[in-house]
């Protein structure tokens, strides 16, 4: 009798933990690369007065600046922002990306005001691109990696790189301004380099989605609410349209007020400001992590209802205290109650929709970042900064009520299907 010899090939249980450690590596860099990504999206906001002392513009220029950079992700969004589910997220986020690098280059050329207004168009296409086909790919990695556990880490990460990326990119750019040389040219370098690395994980992350052999035909994104919970996908984008009015109002506008009414010309200032108001914005969505739903609305609607009328009186007495105070407590709501939007639609969509259904409700959120600041930008040529707030103050309290009402309504339509099968049971 004759011994063969057995080489033993890998076990599937050692094949399964090494695809769910790759997933798990996969998670942390694309959630690098979407905090970049967002990151260098806020890099001009403290640089605004350098480029409007050096070319002349008014602040009413700069909200529209800001708001060419909205629309292009409003642009992206309708175009590309769906296309993932499709050919996969990694075809998707890479040349988004790299639609980063191209805005960061022509940053980089000393821009006059109209290769400016084009960086910012470019640099929201890429974007537009980004913000649900991350957060969608996010959830998947997270999924693979630890099947069956909660969806905190995913919901407390994606938020994080999302909205504590816009207010790490303020930090950075007006630190970097104030205290090293170049001070326009040297924050869009660091970050051209980040973003070039950024590109090299994603690339190195595996793919979540199976590519169709049989792509349906191209087709823009539809704004739908058919999404498993029609009342609730309304709530959720007027939630999402909400927490962004505040962001947008705050980034287009809180630079240009602390170096113009405070007479505080520090870009390091200007960028801690910015940071504050969004990193208390990711730090309450990490503290609420274990709050129900319901809980993080009615918070989220509360901190903003109290806080852009405390933000409101910093401006009209220009008490920066007051000012900074009041755009924590905003940006605290604004955050918390993005969050519940985002876990909702990333809940009820089924998968195969999950990028449409994610790049809806980001759609109609930067429409509220568009709409106020410019809003406000073409309200300040015929009154105040101050009285063009007040204004908008109104307003938001208006539509904070509505969002309250849809949450009611979309929570009362979900009960009465239930009780309507226990009947019938």
């Amino acid at each position: 009798m004759s011994l063969s010899t057995v080489i033993p090939g890998p076990a599937a249980s050692d094949l399964g933990d090494r695809s769910s450690r790759r997933h798990g590596r996969g998670f942390w860099a694309i959630a690098l690369a979407f905090l970049t990504a967002m990151a260098f999206c806020t890099v001009p906001a403290p640089l605004y007065p350098l480029y409007m002392a050096r070319d002349g513009f008014s602040t009413f220029m700069v909200t529209i600046v800001f708001a060419v950079y909205a629309v292009g992700v409003v642009i992206s969004l309708l175009l590309a922002g769906h296309v993932s589910d499709w050919v996969g997220r990694k075809k998707i986020l890479i040349p988004a990306l790299a639609l980063e690098l191209v805005a960061a280059a022509l940053f980089l050329s000393d821009p006059s005001l109209p290769v400016l207004l084009v960086a910012r168009l470019v640099s929201g296409l890429g974007i537009g691109m980004i913000t649900a086909t991350a957060t969608a790919y996010l959830q998947e990695l997270h999924a693979t990696h630890r099947p069956g556990s909660s969806r905190q880490r995913f919901e407390m990460v994606s938020t994080a790189a999302n909205i504590g990326g816009l207010g790490v990119g303020a930090l950075v750019a007006g630190v970097l301004a104030q205290y090293v040389d170049a001070p326009l040219r040297t924050p869009y370098l660091v970050f051209a380099v980040l973003l070039v690395v950024s590109i090299v994980a994603v690339a190195l992350t595996p793919e979540t989605v199976e590519e169709r052999l049989v792509k349906p035909s191209y087709r823009p994104q539809r704004i739908s609410a058919d999404h498993g919970d029609r009342a609730g996908y309304v709530a959720a984008t007027a939630a999402g349209f909400a927490s962004f009015a505040v962001f947008g109002l705050f980034t287009s506008v809180a630079p240009g007020f602390v170096a113009g009414a405070l007479h505080l010309p520090s870009r390091a200032l200007a960028g801690t400001i910015v940071f504050a108001v969004f990193g208390a914005a990711a730090v309450a969505q990490t503290l609420t992590n274990r709050l129900s739903a319901p809980a993080k609305v009615r918070l989220g609607l509360l901190a903003q209802a109290v806080g852009v009328p405390v933000l409101l009186v910093g401006m009209h007495t220009a008490n920066l205290a007051a000012f900074l105070v009041g755009g924590m407590i905003a940006g605290i709501g604004a955050g918390v109650l993005f969050k519940a939007a985002v876990g909702a639609v990333a809940t009820m969509a089924a998968p195969a929709r999950r990028g449409e259904a994610l790049a809806g409700l980001f759609l109609i959120a930067y429409l509220g970042m568009i709409l106020p600041s410019v809003g406000i930008g073409v309200a300040t040529r015929a009154v105040t900064a101050g009285t063009a707030m007040t204004w908008f103050t109104g307003l938001l309290l208006v539509m904070l009520a509505g969002v309250a009402v849809l949450f009611r309504r979309g929570a009362a339509s979900r009960r009465t299907p239930a009780r309507s099968d226990r009947l019938a049971a």
